[in-house]
């Protein structure tokens, strides 16, 4: 019979300091995730995508506070350009579009994930050149503002 593991709180710092190990020297699933994108097709891909982000960004999508970007597309990239995904706002709903942006926001997925959640300044990961905006950086710049400025959560 196997000895019993010690469990700890999830609040342990052990627990915390490996978790921050892993999300920092864990391989990327960029190659899994790239697999996956080759093989479902297009529209899956957008209404997978199309519905989340049109539910979570609801209300400031009717107070008009996307407005300025409707017409207008950007590119999130992951590990150097796949996977990734075009983004765009159309008559004030957000399409997912096929082919590059006028802005790109580059980075590794522990940047994205730390953007998403919060856990990091976004300027700071941008000073830090964890996340590169490239292209019209202006756009990119006012939908960085207009994120962080939102009351929102990923997860």
């Amino acid at each position: 019979m196997l000895p019993a593991l010690p469990s700890f709180p999830h609040h342990h710092p052990l627990l915390n300091q490996c978790r921050q190990v892993l999300k920092e020297f864990a391989p990327s699933p960029a190659p899994l995730i790239r697999r996956a994108e080759q093989r479902v097709p297009f529209l899956f891909r957008q209404l997978a995508t199309e519905t989340p982000l049109n539910r979570m960004f609801a209300d400031a999508i009717a107070e008009g506070e996307f407005d300025d970007f409707e017409g207008r597309t950007l590119r999130l990239e992951i590990d150097g350009g796949q996977p990734g995904v075009t983004l765009g706002l159309w008559q004030g709903r957000l399409r997912f579009v096929y082919g590059p942006g006028e802005a790109t926001i580059r980075g590794n997925w522990s940047a994205f994930y730390q953007l998403a959640n919060r856990k990091q300044d976004p300027d700071q990961l941008f000073f830090q050149r964890k996340l590169i905006i490239e292209g019209d950086t202006e756009l990119g710049l006012g939908i960085k503002n207009l994120l962080d400025s939102l009351e929102w959560s990923l997860f």
